[in-house]
């Protein structure tokens, strides 16, 4: 499966997934597959470093991971 073939990945979502529950959700949606053009993975978007990183940031972090992740979903404009 493609990412095209999935919703998008959103905080809104992941929210909405984990209910209210404190703290900001994670990204994951299990599907671990580094796309190695993008340097993120197939399923949530992250690089390897906010991966790795993600158990230990503040929440402050943790939204402004979510807000690139979101922007690395949108189209790429032709130059």
């Amino acid at each position: 499966m493609t990412s095209s073939n999935r919703p998008p990945v959103t905080l809104k979502a992941a929210r909405a997934k984990v209910g209210a529950v404190p703290g900001v959700p994670s990204p994951c949606i299990s599907v671990c597959e580094m796309d190695e053009a993008k340097l993120a993975c197939k399923g949530c978007f992250r690089t390897l470093a906010e991966i790795s990183q993600w158990s230990r940031m503040a929440d402050a972090d943790k939204l402004v991971v979510w807000q690139q992740i979101e922007a690395r979903q949108l189209p790429v404009a032709a130059p």
